[in-house]
Formats: structure tokens, C-alpha cells, sequence
């Protein structure tokens, strides 16, 4: 039995033309196979080793855009409550005995649950949304904003890899 957590990854071809929303739904879910894709083939411990001087893992980084993808599009733009995972720490992977597996299953569930809601959320894309963070903001916004929040963690996961095995990528 191989004690692989995430398997291979394809990662989906974007949309080039199309709709506003067309294009954002399909960079979404670019950039989250793409860092899949960076955790794909890793042991258990790979995922929690912490190979840079700093608090990241590519599994606490997994564990954070679970809880990006519940708050942004369950929270914010579908002003509902969702359920997190109960994680003992974000980052922190020395604390939390959650198994990787089941941090990866609840990562795929979450953004399967963005997707779902994401037809009915874009629907007016002028809607504003109210957030503590940035005040108010449209439905534009927030989609950006999560294409920001996977570009800097990709980003993270692509030295996190490096780091690990030597594997690099675009």
C-alpha cells in the first residue's frame, strides 16, 4: 500500500474566451489543481515537514484555502455559515493530529462546495459584500481576491516542494 496522499493531478486547461464568469471559474480551478499539483506524490510527512525557516507547510497551507474557499464563498458571498473543519491549529501541523488524508478530503470538499455555489453567488456581479477586512467590496472583487489568495500560495507551495524533494514546475 503506498502511503501517497494526494495522487497524480491533471490540472484543467483554462478558459480564454467566454463570459466573466466562464473565465474566473476556470482560473479558479486552475490554480486549485495547480497546487494539487505541488502536493501531488508526498507522503504524510512530506506534506507536514516544514523545510524552510519559517511556520509553512504545504499541509497547513492546504488546511488555510479550505478555510479561504468556505469563507469567501460560503460566508461572504453566499451569506451562509459554513462548516470548517475543526482544526486544532492552521498552520501549525505539529499540533493538529488531523491525517493528511483527511485534510486533503476535506480541501476537495470545500471547493467542490465553492463550486456549487458559485453560479447562484455571480449571478449579479455588482452585489456588494460586506467584509471586515476590506469593507465593502462587489462579487468581482472577492472572485479576484481568490485568485490572489492561490497565486501567493502556489507560489509558497512551489518553494515548499523545492525544498522537499527538488521538484520544480512552473
Amino acid at each position: 500500500m503506498s502511503d501517497i496522499v494526494i495522487p497524480r493531478i491533471d490540472r484543467p486547461r483554462r478558459t480564454l474566451n467566454g463570459s466573466w464568469q466562464e473565465v474566473i471559474a476556470s482560473n479558479l480551478d486552475y490554480h486549485r489543481a495547480t497546487f494539487l499539483w505541488k502536493c501531488a506524490g508526498l507522503t504524510e510527512g512530506q506534506l507536514r515537514r516544514r523545510p524552510l525557516p519559517a511556520q509553512l507547510t504545504l499541509l497547513g497551507l492546504m488546511r488555510h484555502l479550505q478555510g479561504a474557499e468556505r469563507y469567501w464563498f460560503q460566508r461572504r458571498l453566499a451569506d451562509t455559515t459554513p462548516n470548517f473543519y475543526p482544526y486544532q491549529g492552521e498552520w501549525n501541523d505539529e499540533t493538529d493530529p488531523t491525517p493528511a488524508g483527511v485534510v486533503y478530503a476535506d480541501y476537495l470538499a470545500a471547493c467542490q462546495e465553492s463550486r456549487d455555489v458559485f453560479a447562484k453567488v455571480t449571478e449579479d456581479l455588482d452585489r456588494e459584500v460586506p467584509n471586515p477586512e476590506f469593507g465593502e467590496a462587489d462579487v468581482r472583487f472577492v472572485l479576484a481576491h481568490m485568485i490572489e489568495e492561490y497565486a501567493r500560495h502556489v507560489g509558497h507551495a512551489d518553494l515548499l516542494r523545492e525544498a522537499i524533494d527538488g521538484a520544480t514546475g512552473e
